[in-house]
């Protein structure tokens, strides 16, 4: 399937996908049983949803909440789950009182792309049908791609998210930047071939270049204001210093923060890990200065 001209009011139709392989099923049958253990639950309370026909968890803030952060978490396409971010979440909501909304968006390859984009839109759709004032889109590696196609999509929802924050964000499924070959083996969570092998199963047959797969080849221009953290020693990191400079050539404020040494994602796994307590400190930051700049 060739790559079509971009529609932002409009996504591919759905298709069939295709069974997991063993190893998939039993990589999700670990992070399942982490679930039913609660592995992930903290202190902070949560409460598990439906919103727009998907499963979420929402983590409310301790009053009122002066925005909503609609979180898409990573697993490359095809596996994960909204609990995994649940510290996260929860730290969020409480730091920056804030509702942090994490959808279980349908995964690759039974589902391949755009189901889970779909299902991202929906959650979005039913958020703002619900009332909330300011969103901010937000995702960590393949849900911050997620996230960002998610923002190309938001203005034909009649959505202007008040932000975007990409989190190692996966953006270019062409799998063909240098960081690939450069931090390939201090990258310990993501390679090259794990990347090949994500994105086949989740573009089946659509170009890796399709601009709401890989929003790094799509139009930038409508974007919010976009705060990208990522660490330099990442196979990912290309794709957030490409994305940053294409969103300052459109015309969107875009600041960038990368980390030498810090882990994949580790401002969503642990704030113990090394960086992430200051991407943390940097999201906050972030999220405060556009609830100072933008009316409720």
């Amino acid at each position: 399937m060739n790559s079509p001209g971009f529609d932002g009011a409009a996504l591919p139709a759905e298709r069939p996908g295709a069974p997991a392989s063993e190893a998939l099923a039993q990589r999700r049958a670990t992070i399942a049983a982490g679930r039913a253990q609660a592995a992930w639950r903290t202190e902070a309370a949560w409460a598990e949803d439906e919103l727009g026909g998907v499963r979420i968890l929402r983590f409310p803030p301790p009053g009122a909440p002066a925005a909503t952060v609609l979180h898409l978490h990573g697993g490359g396409f095809r596996m994960g789950a909204p609990e995994m971010v649940g510290a996260f979440a929860g730290a969020l909501a409480a730091s920056c009182g804030v509702e942090v909304v994490a959808p279980a968006y349908r995964l690759a390859p039974e589902h391949p792309f755009p189901a889970g984009l779909a299902d991202a839109r929906s959650v979005l759709a039913a958020v703002r049908r619900q009332g909330a004032g300011r969103i901010i889109l937000s995702g960590d590696s393949a849900g911050g791609g997620l996230a960002a196609s998610l923002a190309a999509l938001a203005p034909a929802l009649g959505v202007r998210p008040a932000g975007l924050i990409l989190l190692s964000p996966w953006l270019d499924l062409t799998v063909t930047s240098d960081s690939y070959r450069d931090n390939g083996e201090v990258d310990k969570l993501f390679s090259k071939a794990a990347a090949q092998e994500a994105a086949a199963l989740y573009l089946q047959g659509v170009s890796p270049r399709h601009p709401l797969a890989s929003p790094l080849h799509g139009p930038l221009a409508d974007f919010p204001e976009t705060l990208i953290d990522v660490s330099e020693h990442e196979v990912l990191f290309d794709d957030s210093r490409r994305f940053a400079a294409a969103l300052r050539a459109a015309g969107v404020q875009a600041s960038l923060r990368s980390t030498p040494d810090m882990e994949h994602v580790a401002v969503t796994r642990d704030l113990r890990l090394h960086g992430a307590a200051e991407a943390f400190a940097a999201i906050q930051r972030f999220i405060r200065g556009l609830l100072a700049e933008t009316p409720a």
